[in-house]
């Protein structure tokens, strides 16, 4: 009897001993499994810090390669070609602008016939194309005693970009029978230029734009019967208001 108490005993010692056993086991067992797993989301987050870094470093080294791009750029870029206010724009007129006919507002055409220099470079080439207006109009015929005929540009085209622009007026007035009067802000080869235009068209305008230009001369007499009109060819000289800044 007392010998099965014995084996008893000792079987249930060893039950407690095994028991215990398997518990430190597995505690064991989730210490290293947690220990791995905090280990793998620090790693995470180191490669999450590092990559983000990086991500921030790229971000900065790329703004700060733009920004030096931008300031060589503005370095080496030239300085845009001003056209100031005064400078003259002589043009020939593509067609015949006629009191008779021409109303307030309408426009024409023509090409500038010398080329604009500024600082000796050249800033709009000759033949550049040039629109205007027709300011005032008024027919001999029409108006008993005086006729007038007044015009002006508003636009440029230099090297294929229109450039808007505000110019002096040139004007041309016919009194009593046939005595012409010109109003010019071209100065004295505008004048010659007309006088020439109208003496014996596109020719005697290149002529008379010489004579006009030596003798400075601002206003011009005429005698005739003929209405105002400033032909087609015909060389005028128009002042700019405005500076042009070339883009």
């Amino acid at each position: 009897m007392r010998s099965k108490f014995l084996v008893l005993v000792l079987a249930l010692g060893t039950v407690f001993v095994y028991s215990g056993c398997t518990k430190q086991q597995d505690a064991a067992k989730d210490a290293a499994q947690n220990a791995a797993q905090q280990a793998q989301d620090a790693a995470a987050k180191t490669a999450d810090a590092t990559k983000d870094a990086a991500g921030k470093t790229a971000d900065a080294a790329k703004s700060t390669m733009g920004k030096a791009a931008d300031a060589v750029k503005e370095a080496v870029a030239p300085a845009p070609v001003v056209i100031p206010a005064g400078t003259t724009l002589t043009v020939r007129l593509g067609e015949t602008v006629d009191a008779k006919t021409a109303t307030v507002g309408q426009s024409f055409d023509g090409s500038l016939s010398r080329a604009v220099s500024v600082d000796g470079n050249e800033a709009i080439p000759a033949g550049s194309a040039v629109t205007g207006e027709v300011t005032d109009a008024k027919s001999l015929s029409k108006f008993k005693g005086e006729g007038r005929l007044a015009v002006r540009l508003n636009s440029v085209k230099i090297n294929g970009t229109s450039y808007d622009i505000s110019t002096s007026t040139v004007s041309q007035v016919v009194k009593g029978k046939g005595k012409r009067n010109l109003i010019i802000g071209g100065g004295g080869a505008a004048v010659g230029a007309l006088i020439g235009g109208l003496a014996g068209g596109g020719k005697g305008a290149g002529i008379g734009a010489l004579a006009g230009a030596g003798a400075g001369t601002a206003g011009a007499a005429y005698t005739g019967n003929k209405d105002v009109a400033f032909p087609a060819e015909t060389a005028l000289s128009f002042k700019l208001k405005n500076a042009i800044t070339l883009r």
